[in-house]
């Protein structure tokens, strides 16, 4: 649906593509048809768009786009709404929104289902917002869903640094709880704990197991945030309380790991963990509404923002993609489409 104060939209933009996986050198900037908007779809005009370690996973071919979903990377962005769907609430219409969207967000336009989006105010930078969506998402669902953390509990958290390493430390601590992070060097563990972390271990020079039993005086922690998975569940494990929650949300160390189940009876132990990309539209827009209610307003009002790496333009993707492979980055890395 075109409203009659809607802009005149172009019919190609500029968007980031790959002919073939493969490393960062396969982005490049193509020109593709503006998508329209599904009926319960708006479409975004880019000012900003989040990249994540899914981006990466998809470019190299292991993570292809879901059915229906865009083949162009990007699953955050910020912007201003320039066309709505037949069944979205005309109010939308000329909003700044920040959207997590299933697809194609490394582009000058980019549609997403309207109640995956969150308001922007004025007073609030797209930039900042364009890198929060997927990270927020993710933690939300992982850590106090999934994970059901609580005020007063502690949490561990691998990748202290990482988009979702910051997020976690800083929606742990807005809520009362202890964070433990591990991180691969010093300066990381410093900045680990700059933004709040209470006890960051580097896991090249000490046994985070050993570091976490000697923090809470051998109790371990209520709730394990793990991207690494492989190796690391079995000690992860040894790191938890009694009634502890183990919550995996990637594998970048290994798809299989060796248990010690007797353990896990024994101490009640949960395991559990999801991908949030595949998950229903009607699920992303609950879990929209719980964070709009609970947690997004913790950003749009000043008490945090999210840590920022670098900010680089839109054809520069592939620097982005090798920057973050490297592990070089603190917080977010962000592709600048037309700024605002």
């Amino acid at each position: 649906m075109v409203e009659a104060n809607a802009p005149v939209l172009p019919e190609t933009m500029q968007a980031i593509g790959f002919a073939a996986p493969g490393g960062p050198e396969v982005l490049g900037v193509e020109q593709v048809s503006v998508p329209a908007p599904g009926a319960h779809e708006v479409l975004i005009k880019v000012a900003y768009a989040g990249v994540n370690r899914p981006d990466c996973i998809q470019r190299a071919g292991a993570y292809p786009a879901p059915p229906g979903a865009s083949p162009i990377l990007g699953l955050e962005v910020a912007g201003t709404v320039v066309a709505t769907g037949a069944h979205v609430p005309p109010e939308m219409l000329g909003a700044r929104v920040a959207a997590l969207t299933p697809g194609g967000g490394y582009a000058e336009y980019c549609a997403a289902p309207w109640q995956h989006c969150l308001p922007v105010p004025d007073d609030m930078d797209l930039k900042s917002a364009a890198a929060l969506p997927e990270t927020l998402f993710t933690v939300w669902h992982n850590v106090f869903e999934r994970g059901m953390a609580r005020d007063g509990e502690t949490l561990l958290v691998h990748g202290g640094t990482s988009g979702i390493g910051t997020m976690a430390i800083m929606l742990a601590k807005a809520f009362d709880m202890q964070v433990i992070v591990t991180c691969g060097d010093e300066a990381k563990c410093a900045a680990a704990r700059e933004v709040g972390a209470d006890l960051a271990i580097n896991y090249r020079e000490e046994d985070f197991v050993e570091a976490v039993a000697t923090r809470t005086d051998g109790a371990g922690v209520n709730v394990v945030l793990d991207m690494v998975s492989g190796d690391y569940v079995p000690r992860n494990l040894k790191c938890l309380a009694e009634d502890g929650r183990h919550v995996t949300i990637a594998v970048l160390g290994g798809v299989k790991a060796e248990l010690f189940m007797p353990m896990v009876m024994m101490r009640r132990l949960t395991l559990t963990g999801s991908t949030l990309r595949p998950r229903s539209d009607a699920f992303k827009a609950a879990l929209a509404d719980e964070i709009a209610d609970n947690a997004w307003p913790l950003f749009t009002e000043g008490g945090l923002a999210p840590i920022m790496d670098q900010t680089l333009p839109l054809a520069d993707a592939a620097a982005a993609h090798a920057r973050m492979e490297a592990g070089e980055h603190i917080g977010k890395i962000v592709l600048e489409v037309a700024g605002g």
